[in-house]
């Protein structure tokens, strides 16, 4: 009787002692930090995704000198190893939100279609991502009422 009290005490016991060792945040990562250019120029606003396929997503903010820090679940802790897609996001919002200005291409702003890819395989410092807008310029997208894009 007493064996089948103990079980019943230190079974739940070990379970939560092995769920609380399961429950923390072991992945490997490595501090990415790097600029985003567009044809030339830093972007100045914006945001980075990079997907990992094993990995919670890792996001930047593009700051005004086109330079970010990745951060999956802290603070610049940075990004998972392997190669990975990645989608640059930027626009502002115009007319009390009526219409949007996109500051890169379509095709970056979707991971599907960015075709861009980094390799992190250890701490980076100076990682250089270039969009081009091949031709193009930033448009806008009327977002109430519509849905035309117009170029500026």
């Amino acid at each position: 009787m007493s064996r089948y009290i103990a079980t019943l005490v230190l079974l739940p016991l070990m379970l939560a002692i092995i769920a609380a060792v399961g429950c923390g945040d072991s992945a490997k990562r490595y501090p990415v930090k790097g600029i985003v250019l567009i044809d030339g120029q830093p972007l100045t606003q914006g945001y980075i995704t990079v997907a990992p396929s094993n990995d919670r997503p890792a996001i930047g903010k593009i700051n005004s000198d086109g330079t970010f820090s990745l951060t999956t679940e802290k603070p610049n802790d940075g990004c998972a190893p392997g190669t990975h897609p990645v989608e640059i996001t930027a626009s502002e919002s115009l007319n009390n939100g009526t219409a949007i200005r996109w500051l890169v291409p379509p095709k970056y702003q979707n991971m599907s279609t960015s075709e861009l890819k980094i390799t992190v395989d250890g701490p980076q410092d100076n990682l250089k991502i270039e969009l081009t807008w091949a031709g193009g310029q930033p448009y806008v997208e009327t977002t109430v009422g519509g849905g035309d894009q117009i170029p500026e």
